[in-house]
């Protein structure tokens, strides 16, 4: 029985070593070259970056939206930062798949950003204010929305998409060899640029 036990804790211990031989990482850049399943990335910290693309790489394009069409409703991300009187700050809006968790997390994007995954709840529009309450599983937000913010929606792309020049975003595995696979990729398109 301690034999059966110890095998199948060591089991345990190697399905784990095994989920932490990735870890995950976040790439804002330029595509710099694509060559077959291999795409290059100027980062927005300036590392030259080689992401492997699987087969079934899912691409996505960026696609403006108007304040105006935000609706009640609507599942939204939005990146704030506080304003000088604490307000919630939006520096972009992005529109999410149903499946993407709701909630409240910081966000990498800037220091101190918070990143808000919500329902519109409801939509004030006044002479030089703009502004949503996103509602979430444990609370609401509030957030300033000003002229000029980018309001994007994600619409299914394909891989003629990754052109040198388009800026990408990509949630990418990192091997512990290095190698980095991107299984999803968000690019720019008519200069709007992705939610990141």
């Amino acid at each position: 029985m301690k034999v059966i036990s110890c095998v199948l804790a060591l089991a345990a211990l190697v399905a784990a070593g095994a989920a932490d031989a990735q870890s995950i990482v976040r790439v804002r850049g330029t595509i710099t070259a694509v060559d077959g399943n291999v795409m290059a990335v100027k980062s927005r910290d300036g590392r030259d970056l080689k992401l492997q693309l699987p087969d079934n790489v899912a691409v996505a394009v960026a696609k403006a939206v108007r304040f105006d069409d935000i609706r009640d409703g609507d599942y939204l991300g939005a990146t704030t930062t506080p304003g000088p009187d604490g307000s919630a700050i939006a520096s972009e809006l992005h529109y999410l798949a149903p499946t993407t968790q709701e909630g409240q997390v910081a966000s990498d994007l800037a220091p101190g950003s918070t990143m808000t995954n919500a329902n519109v709840a409801s939509k004030v529009v006044a002479t030089g204010k703009r502004e949503l309450t996103l509602r979430f599983k444990n609370g609401t937000q509030k957030v300033v929305v000003p002229d000029g913010v980018t309001i994007v929606r994600s619409v299914p792309g394909t891989r003629a998409d990754l052109v040198p020049g388009e800026y990408v975003f990509a949630v990418v595995q990192v091997a512990t060899d290095g190698t980095m696979t991107a299984p999803r990729i968000q690019v720019s398109k008519d200069g709007v640029r992705p939610a990141q």
